[in-house]
């Protein structure tokens, strides 16, 4: 059971979904968008997140296997090099330790596959799923009723 309903209270949630819309009209691709929300989402354990961004991810034509092995992406092999750079920077920026900074060798890594402009747009989509995750787990939003596109 849900502790409050956010559809109730749209209008504070505008900023975030602003952010969010601006980012997917941004220089990513979309499947990769999907992709890093999935995988922030499995990290947070955001049921209604996992929910759904794997329905979008599925709508816009990923594939089932891409999906289920997801949080095991470094033994998989279809993963591409620039996916690859695009979880570990989500990884390193979702589980990131008050204090710490994202280690220079990451970013190195992360910039041969990245602009500077895709990276920052990277870094706030990480920066905006971290924040739906935890407004979904701190309502415990009940997740199986979204369908895909349903937030635009």
């Amino acid at each position: 059971m849900s502790r409050f309903d956010m559809r109730k209270h749209f209008q504070a949630v505008q900023p975030l979904l602003a952010l969010s819309k601006n980012i997917k009209s941004g220089t990513l691709e979309p499947a990769l968008i999907e992709l890093v929300l999935m995988r922030v989402s499995q990290i947070n354990g955001c049921a209604y997140c996992l929910d759904m961004h794997s329905k979008d991810a599925r709508a816009a034509g990923e594939t089932e296997q891409r999906l289920y092995v997801l949080a095991g992406w470094r033994e998989a092999p279809f993963y591409s090099e620039r996916e690859r750079a695009a979880f570990a920077w989500a990884e390193a920026l979702t589980r990131l330790v008050p204090g710490d900074s994202v280690p220079d060798a990451l970013y190195e890594e992360v910039s041969h596959q990245f602009n500077e402009k895709e990276l920052v747009d990277l870094t706030l989509l990480v920066t905006n799923i971290n924040a739906w995750n935890r407004i979904n787990l701190a309502a415990h939003t009940v997740a199986g009723d979204y369908k895909p596109g349903m937030f635009g």
